[in-house]
């Protein structure tokens, strides 16, 4: 018999049960409107903390909701127009990387200090 926690349920009654928009873990989420009383719980404290940009994963642990029920709750409130998501911009070449022997530097620039 297993005596462990069972596993979080979850009905969102918007019926998604697959994400329609692109985002993973990282994908910057940011509010266009603040909160009100009409809307999930859920929502209500996904639109909070993203008054500023805030990374899918940070929302999943700040809610304590696994990532994939996050993202459809996002889906929700992407539709409807209530949050923007920012995707990170790729790095088009190594030569916009920042230069190696600069980066190596910076440790030892910091210990003495």
């Amino acid at each position: 018999m297993d005596t462990g926690n069972p596993d979080r349920l979850f009905t969102f009654p918007s019926g998604h049960s697959h994400p329609s928009a692109f985002c993973d873990l990282v994908t910057l989420i940011v509010s266009e409107c603040r909160p009100t009383a009409w809307m999930q719980p859920e929502h209500r404290r996904i639109l909070e903390p993203c008054r500023h940009p805030t990374a899918m994963v940070e929302i999943s642990a700040v809610l304590k909701l696994q990532f994939t029920a996050v993202r459809i709750l996002h889906v929700d409130l992407h539709d409807a127009g209530r949050i923007t998501a920012r995707h990170p911009r790729a790095t088009r070449s190594a030569a916009s990387l920042p230069d190696t022997a600069l980066l190596e530097k910076v440790p030892h620039g910091l210990g003495g200090l």
